[in-house]
């Protein structure tokens, strides 16, 4: 009776033990979801559209001018919880940027607010659910894991560059592939750069567009021409991984 009583005890205290590790693990995904439910609730996502940046568009210029470095800090924290709360804002948010920072500092502030939300993002998924997958995952994709750590710098920024992979899933897919935190800040960072910059430079020509009441669209800002540029750029990324082959022995 005794030894059933001792026995019971200590796998009481085993759960508990393994409660704690559980709970804090899901604890940032949990807080990510109540958040995001208050950001809809709160009807904050009907500011990122074209329409709402017509309408706010002298109110917007005449912040920043008066408000320089807080309005740059505003916007990047805006711009980072949009990658967080509503992925496909980003290309508006660029946009935005560019029209009331100008193309450089517009560019500049995307890559910013777009790599914190990205990370963001990336450590709640590693610390929730990217653990658990990996450790449940079969022999295939952890050979898949293996490979892409190994290259893992060049194949983000080829995930990057071209626009043709989600945000959200770029930023998720690490996560479960064991990317190091530092190498996905840097491949984020700097994959974004060419992207980025393009919608900002559309958005500082936003002023003659919005003057005349024109229809604006984002969907020809990606021309054939910039995709093959950016197409170019990822095969360049990928300079790295084809040396490494060739180079290596057998």
């Amino acid at each position: 009776m005794t030894a059933d009583a001792d026995s019971a005890a200590e796998s009481a205290a085993e759960g508990k033990t393994a409660g704690t590790p559980l709970l804090w693990r899901w604890a940032p995904l949990i807080v990510l979801a109540i958040a995001a439910a208050a950001f809809f609730a709160s009807g904050l996502h009907e500011a990122f559209t074209l329409d709402a940046l017509r309408r706010n568009r002298d109110a917007l210029v005449a912040w920043v001018e008066a408000n320089a470095v807080l309005a740059a800090l505003e916007y990047i924290a805006v711009y980072a919880a949009a990658i967080v709360f509503l992925p496909p804002s980003g290309a508006i948010m660029t946009v935005t940027g560019g029209f009331v920072f100008g193309a450089a500092l517009g560019t500049t502030y995307a890559v910013i607010g777009a790599t914190i939300g990205a990370t963001l993002l990336f450590l709640v998924a590693r610390l929730s659910i990217g653990d658990v997958l990996r450790r449940r995952a079969g022999p295939a994709i952890r050979k898949m894991e293996a490979g892409f750590r190994d290259n893992a710098l060049s194949y983000l920024l080829v995930l990057r560059l071209v626009p043709l992979f989600p945000f959200w899933l770029v930023n998720l897919a690490p996560a479960f592939l064991g990317v190091p935190l530092r190498t996905f800040v840097i491949g984020t960072a700097i994959g974004i750069i060419p992207g980025t910059a393009v919608f900002a430079i559309f958005g500082s020509g936003l002023g003659s567009v919005l003057d005349r009441n024109e229809e604006i669209s984002l969907s020809g800002v990606i021309t054939p021409q910039i995709m093959a540029g950016l197409g170019g750029l990822a095969v360049l990324a990928l300079v790295p991984v084809v040396y490494k082959r060739f180079k290596r022995p057998g």
